[in-house]
């Protein structure tokens, strides 16, 4: 009898491998684009995981994997062997890379201190009122080291290679404000910068830049030029919006321009990335083919085709490099030439392979970029619109978009048009959430008319300007664009303030976030009806997100500031806790409801200090924060302490503060970072252990 079981289980076993086998054959074409998911997967394993142990673990149970998959059979088998050496290699890639661009960081505040240095870097910010250099050479530094200094104003002809002296404040790169939250320490480390600080006086430049010399040195005196000419040209808010689309330096662009893009869906047009890429490239590719096929003896003895793709592939790469090659621009560039590739050959122009070629050229280039919102945000908009046209429906579409007349050809391409504005937004909306906690509701209509007039006024002006340069000729032209980039701006600021234009939710756990991004690859990659099996993981993932408990204080890393978080709003400590904390503290509550601490009916708060009670469930908490440098007596504080659960400050705890349940002092939160707190559970979660002992949180104490 049980031989008879065995055997049924294992025909039962066996019918279900054969049945995987042929959905994987019938899916064979599909196959090649988990290639940059397992690579990315063991990279964000690097990064998800706190020390060098786990990081062999995770390559040694990677290649465990592909081990089993040698006694396997079927391409079920080569999916084991090759995934688990892709996920090994993005394990090894992402510490690689981290280990390979180590340079000195600062390991402690230095006040006041006179730096002479060289300038590697210069960044003008008009409409913050502020320019950044990046300042290395230091005297008294490592050789290696560069640290990121703002000024006021700097002197008009200071550039790269000069030397220049100033007295700053400079500190370590910064980590998050909140755990999980926007993490600048560990973007510095990838770019070489060892700290920064803010200048206390006016530059002195003890030599200036010499000339620009090589191609790098020409590109950015090159780039710096042509911004100036744009911001001054077009002159107003359109200005900032124009020099950012040619050089992609948006630090002409004023606050309110760049929240009115953001919550109105229109964000992705003043980022360079693929519609810019693909229009620029797109029109040369059309202009230079129609010119040349117009010229009888050309096109009777070469292939214009050809000649027009090389054109059009110069022309994608030049503004690349003048767009300063940030990530969503080399992707596309990227995707452009295999397309132009595909074109010259006479292939498909444009399909998920190519997008899965870009993803892992980029991913062994810069594996930090697979953390950054906008490769994020770019890589699942392309794949969405992508997978939905190369889908059995969207084929059938995009043939029968060629039979009719115009009316109907016209009818065909707003639905397509809306359809992929709405598919943009189903898979950029989690990511925008993840990492911005809000979206705009309202992308996909104002896109209709947006990414129209980008594509077919505002880009094409400004290649014209370009190529006019400072002719007396362009000045016309500098008018019509600032017309239309007015128009693009007032519709931005128009829905941005419609009712419920944006949302706004509480942070999102990882978890959540993988399962909707799992979820929408499956749906994305394959192309039978098992691609709907995706919508399970998706919606678990939302699910999560929703019910997910949110915690009830956030700390800062200096114990200066503390936040509150009740429903819909958040308590701050100290009134003035600036800009930037508050933003990210409100995003991270998914509220911008921002009050005081004091004004609260369970706060008794003094100049000195704040006392917070608070009931969760059948516990009372009591809560003290200093809110002030003011010497408090020991034994008022010290009895203080005793009565409380929990003790917040920015100073040093002494040894006799005493509370029943946990201290977080400056010496606590020098080791700890940002830390939030689950009053329910009793949780607390802290910047320093998800940082572990990753390379950018070597060395990151504080000063005393």
């Amino acid at each position: 009898m049980p031989s008879i079981a065995v055997r049924a289980v294992q025909t039962i076993a066996d019918r279900h491998l054969a049945a995987f086998e042929d959905w994987l054959a019938a899916e064979r074409h599909q196959l090649p684009l988990f290639i940059p998911i397992a690579l990315g997967a063991g990279i964000a394993a690097w990064f998800a995981i706190a020390a060098p142990a786990g990081w062999i673990g995770a390559i040694c149970l990677a290649l465990a994997v592909a081990a089993v998959g040698l006694f396997l059979e079927g391409l079920g088998a080569r999916l084991v062997i090759i995934g688990g050496i892709l996920v090994a290699a993005g394990v090894g890639i992402a510490w690689w890379q981290a280990e390979r661009v180590a340079a000195p960081v600062l390991d402690r505040t230095h006040f006041g201190v006179e730096l002479v240095g060289t300038v590697a870097a210069v960044e003008h910010l008009p409409a913050r009122d502020r320019t950044r250099l990046l300042v290395g050479q230091l005297a008294g530094f490592p050789p290696d080291m560069a640290v990121r200094l703002s000024f006021r104003a700097v002197p008009e002809d200071l550039g790269p290679g000069a030397r220049i002296a100033v007295k700053a404040t400079i500190s370590p790169p910064p980590g998050p404000s909140v755990p999980g939250g926007y993490h600048f320490a560990r973007r510095a480390w990838f770019e070489g910068i060892g700290g920064t600080g803010y200048a206390l006086g006016d530059v002195t430049v003890l030599s200036p830049a010499p000339p620009p010399t090589g191609f790098s040195a020409w590109l950015a005196n090159f780039r710096a030029t042509l911004n100036r000419q744009l911001q001054q040209g077009v002159g107003g808010r359109a200005g900032g919006v124009a020099a950012a689309l040619v050089t992609g330096d948006r630090g002409g662009i004023e606050p309110e321009v760049t929240e009115a893009m953001r919550d109105s869906g229109l964000a992705h047009l003043i980022a360079i990335s693929g519609l810019h890429i693909a229009v620029v490239v797109g029109g040369t590719l059309w202009l230079v083919r129609r010119i040349l096929t117009l010229w009888p003896w050309f096109a009777l003895r070469f292939d214009a085709r050809i000649v027009a793709a090389a054109f059009a592939a110069l022309a994608g790469i030049a503004y690349t490099l003048i767009a300063g090659a940030g990530v969503p621009t080399v992707r596309a560039c990227i995707a452009v030439l295999l397309v132009l590739i595909g074109l010259a050959a006479g292939r498909e122009a444009i399909s998920l392979r190519l997008v899965a070629v870009g993803a892992t050229l980029i991913l062994i280039w810069r594996p930090d970029y697979l953390l950054s919102p906008s490769f994020q945000l770019s890589f699942a908009a392309v794949t969405g619109i992508v997978a939905l046209y190369q889908s059995t429906w969207g084929k059938r579409w995009s043939q029968s978009d060629r039979e009719g007349g115009w009316p109907t050809r016209f009818l065909r391409g707003i639905i397509a048009l809306i359809l992929t504005g709405i598919v943009a937004e189903l898979t950029i909306g989690p990511i925008a959430l993840y990492h911005f906690n809000q979206m705009g509701l309202f992308g996909a209509g104002a896109n209709l008319i947006a990414i129209p007039l980008t594509s077919f006024l505002i880009i094409p002006l400004l290649v014209l300007a370009v190529l006019l340069g400072g002719s007396v000729l362009v000045a016309p032209v500098y008018t019509a664009l600032g017309a239309t980039i007015d128009i693009l701006i007032g519709l931005a600021e128009w829905v941005a303030g419609l009712p419920g234009a944006v949302a706004m939710a509480p942070a999102m756990p990882v978890s959540a976030f993988l399962l909707i991004v799992a979820g929408g690859l499956w749906i994305c990659i394959w192309q039978g009806r098992r691609r709907w099996a995706g919508i399970l993981p998706a919606a678990v993932g939302v699910a999560i997100a929703f019910v997910a408990p949110q915690p009830d204080l956030f700390v800062s890393p200096d114990g200066k500031h503390l936040a509150y978080l009740d429903g819909d709003s958040i308590a701050m400590l100290r009134p003035r806790a600036g800009d930037f904390i508050t933003t990210m503290w409100s995003g991270a509550a998914g509220s911008d409801a921002v009050a005081r601490l004091e004004d609260r009916e369970d706060a008794d708060c003094t100049p000195a200090a704040c006392r917070l009670l608070l009931r969760h469930g059948p516990r009372r908490w009591d809560i003290l924060a200093t809110r002030s440098r003011d010497l408090i007596a020991r034994p008022q504080f010290e009895a203080a302490c005793r009565e409380s659960d929990l003790v917040i400050s920015d100073r040093y705890l002494p040894r006799w503060c005493r509370p029943r349940w946990l201290r977080l002092g400056r010496r606590e939160l020098n080791r700890l970072g940002a830390v939030s707190i689950d009053l329910a559970s009793g949780r607390v979660r802290s910047s320093a252990a998800e940082d572990g002992a990753h390379p950018w949180a070597r060395g990151h104490e504080k000063n005393p």
